[in-house]
């Protein structure tokens, strides 16, 4: 019976290698053998015939639509099989993979064929049967189901159709089931998707899971994540919220830790593929901070028992008379260092610790110093601390010995002139034997003594004192002045190039200014130097001049301060580009205007305490008539800049309605002029009047704004038009007392009273500024 089996087998190679070289056998091979691997042959056949199925459906050589057609051939082979009351288990896994591999086309089939209910019945009852098994089969069967139930919740959802009018050519999904389709209900297969889902993500909350089942769910997840972006956060979630080092028990057997480590590895691997995907997604940032945290505990768990010891508190060589010492052990020695060479010692030789003569005869001086630290710091990195320790230890053992050899000798230097003196006294018994030396000799043998003194000793004390920098000379007040422009010239070219905030900060008191590290951010810091860096500077300037003054002491003038150079430097950032930098206009005259106020505030206390009058200077008008002069020469009829910056300014004085009514001066642009004091009069009540004075003046002076100031004049001071009227029924007797619509020569100006105070409102830009 074997000897059968092994040649249809054989023949089954055969055919297989065929396939294999050309793909287009495929359509006849596979319905001739469906037979022979049927349920009933051997089991040996029907492992073959399995795993041929199996691999021809996950062919990429075979087109669909020949998978297609063969999968609706096979679909009655792989039922028998898999309903086997004894089924083998290689059978079970490559039935699976097969039916995984033809779910989808014989999905694609039922929904251009809705009346064959016959295919689509045999291929739920497949489905039922692999559902049943998913959970109590083993664990390589169970591994092939996670995979078919990941196909199953890809087709089950809905996906994206890249061209409705070639539905062939789209994914595989329920976006190409019609609603009314009678075999494929939509709200079903949803919800039982959903379900599988759900049973798939469920291996992550067990308390004890699987790390093959682990494995495999994830390497299937990662699919759905990139093709299904619909249930992609679900899945992600879940994910985040596992962490397979929880599985982890101490102790842990050498199999426990290869399982802990493969789930740790891919679920890291998993997160990482997503991350890298969209470093941008809502999840970078949980995924980053969970894929650390998975890290350190790996450290903590797996890299413990791998550490190497540390060094004993005590030592251990031998050297400590504390411990016995074993016989025959051998002593560690460090690295050996060539001893001094006799005579005197400079300093070079005694921190010389090589033999080789190419090293030591090397002048290390004639190198640049930055150099040298170049070379010196990778080196000393990079040393161990051991062989530091044995290199200034031995270099103190030397300084120790010069030490005591200099002591040595000046100890012999001492004890030398008391032995003179009892050779002299022997001299007095035998003065016959030696030679008398005259006073010359003397004095040369003294001089060679003392020479010799002197080369032996050496300094006793090598130690550097502490070494300190110089004070840096003080700044000249034009080195400061330079200094400061171009700090600020850096920080505008810094903030031309950073990017518009990306989202609108929070209104209102309660936001943070200067918070959010963009342009706003660096604006707000520019504004603040130029308002309130010198806030009180030029208060104690202006004392110190007056007390010169007073004194008969010419003040000589320095310059603009560094906060007018700011000031000059933003005019000029702003007037480039007026129209999109106005923000940036409105919130420095905010901060001008709040600065203005609390000087004025702290000169009038200080000068109420002196029983002095208080005058400031008020910097906030000043910059604004300059802003003004700027903007309005390239204002147009139709711009809604100007009436914008008018309302969000802080304060608005007469100074400033007479550069707007001189807009009324072109004829082009008497209704920007009209329309600006009109949008104040109805919003900004505290300068109501001044406006109402400057829409009458401008009815008055100028005869192209008398047709738009007229209906403005007739709501809100009425009793002009009646003045006008009455004056010019006087001066034409024989006019209509109706006429009152004709045009009228240009009425003299009205002498004006004296400069009413400028009444300023603060804005809620200047509220929020002060925060």
């Amino acid at each position: 019976m074997a000897a059968p089996v092994t040649d249809q087998i054989a023949k089954l190679e055969a055919a297989r290698h065929l396939v294999l070289s050309e793909s287009s056998h495929y359509a006849a091979i596979i319905p001739g053998i469906l037979p022979i691997i049927g349920a009933h042959s051997h089991l040996e056949i029907r492992r073959w015939g399995a795993d041929f199925l199996a691999e021809a459906f996950a062919s990429p050589a075979l087109g669909l639509q020949s998978k297609e057609n063969l999968s609706i051939q096979v679909l009655q082979t792989l039922k028998d099989l898999l309903e086997l009351p004894d089924a083998d288990t290689g059978v079970l896994k490559s039935v699976i993979q097969a039916a995984a591999s033809i779910y989808g086309l014989i999905f694609r089939y039922i929904i251009n064929n809705p009346h064959d209910s016959q295919t689509w019945n045999c291929m739920s009852s497949i489905k039922s049967n692999i559902l049943k098994r998913w959970d109590s089969a083993a664990t390589g069967v169970r591994v092939c189901c996670i995979k078919f139930v990941q196909r199953v919740v890809q087709v089950q959802t809905p996906g994206v159709i890249t061209d409705p009018r070639r539905p062939e050519q789209n994914e595989i999904s329920m976006a190409l089931v019609p609603r009314d389709h009678p075999l494929i209900p939509h709200p079903n297969l949803e919800a039982e998707a959903t379900g599988l889902l759900d049973r798939l993500l469920n291996v992550f909350y067990e308390a004890n899971s699987d790390a093959v089942l682990v494995n495999a769910t994830l390497n299937c997840l990662s699919i759905l994540v990139r093709t299904r972006q619909t249930i992609a956060n679900k899945i992600v979630s879940a994910v985040l919220n596992f962490n397979p080092l929880r599985l982890a028990n101490v102790p842990m057997s050498s199999k426990s830790k290869v399982h802990v480590k493969s789930m740790e590895r891919t679920t890291r691997a998993f997160l990482m593929n997503i991350y890298r995907r969209n470093e941008n997604g809502p999840f970078a940032a949980r995924i980053k901070q969970h894929v650390d945290r998975m890290s350190l505990l790996r450290q903590e768990i797996f890299d413990e028992g791998s550490r190497k010891r540390g060094a004993p508190a005590e030592p251990t060589d031998g050297l400590d008379d504390a411990k016995r010492r074993r016989l025959g052990a051998e002593i560690n020695s460090g690295p050996q260092y060539p001893k001094l060479p006799p005579g005197p010692t400079s300093f070079a030789q005694l921190y010389t610790l090589t033999e080789e003569e190419a090293l030591r005869s090397f002048d290390v001086t004639q190198l640049p110093i930055d150099l040298v630290v170049r070379i010196t710091l990778p080196v000393l990195q990079r040393i161990e601390q051991k062989a530091i320790d044995a290199a200034i230890t031995a270099v103190r053992s030397r300084y120790l010995t010069l030490s005591q050899s200099t002591q040595t000798q000046q100890q012999a230097v001492s004890v030398m002139p008391t032995t003179s003196a009892l050779d002299e006294e022997d001299d007095d018994y035998e003065p016959d034997f030696e030679p008398v030396e005259d006073t010359e000799q003397m004095l040369n043998r003294d001089d060679n003594g003392l020479a010799a003194l002197e080369v032996r000793q050496e300094p006793r004390d090598l130690a550097l004192g502490p070494f300190k920098l110089p004070q840096p000379p003080p700044l000249t007040s034009a080195e400061a002045e330079q200094l400061g422009k171009g700090t600020i010239s850096r920080v505008f070219s810094m903030m031309s190039v950073l990017d518009e905030p990306t989202k609108v900060s929070k209104p209102g008191l309660h936001r943070l200014a200067g918070s959010s590290y963009d342009r706003e951010a660096w604006i707000t810091v520019i504004t603040r130097l130029a308002t309130r860096a010198s806030s009180g500077l030029q208060d104690t300037e202006d004392e110190v001049k007056n007390e010169a003054e007073q004194n008969g002491v010419v003040a000589t003038h320095k310059g603009h301060s560094l906060a007018d150079g700011i000031r000059e430097t933003l005019w000029k950032y702003i007037i480039d580009d007026f129209r999109a930098r106005i923000p940036i206009a409105i919130a420095w005259l905010n901060e001008e205007w709040y600065n203005d106020r609390i000087t004025e505030q702290r000169l009038t206390d200080s000068h109420h305490a002196n029983g002095s009058s208080a005058s400031t200077q008020q910097t906030y008008e000043k910059w604004l008539l300059k802003l003004l002069d700027a903007i309005i020469p390239y204002l147009d009829a139709k711009d809604k800049v100007l009436i914008r910056f008018l309302s969000e300014i802080p304060g608005i004085g007469e100074v400033v309605l007479e550069r707007i009514k001189n807009i009324a001066r072109d004829p082009d642009r008497v209704t920007l002029a009209v329309n600006a004091i009109h949008y104040l009069v109805l919003l900004r009540p505290p300068v109501r009047e001044m406006c109402l004075d400057a829409l009458e003046d401008l009815w008055r002076n100028y005869n192209e704004a008398r047709g738009p100031t007229r209906k403005l004049l007739a709501k809100w001071r009425p009793q002009v038009l009646e003045e006008s009227g009455a004056n010019r029924v006087k001066l034409d007797p024989a006019a209509p007392s109706t006429s009152t619509t004709s045009a009228a020569a240009p009425v003299p100006s009205v002498p004006e009273a004296h400069a009413a105070p400028v009444k300023q409102a603060p804005s809620p830009n200047a509220v929020a500024a002060a925060g």
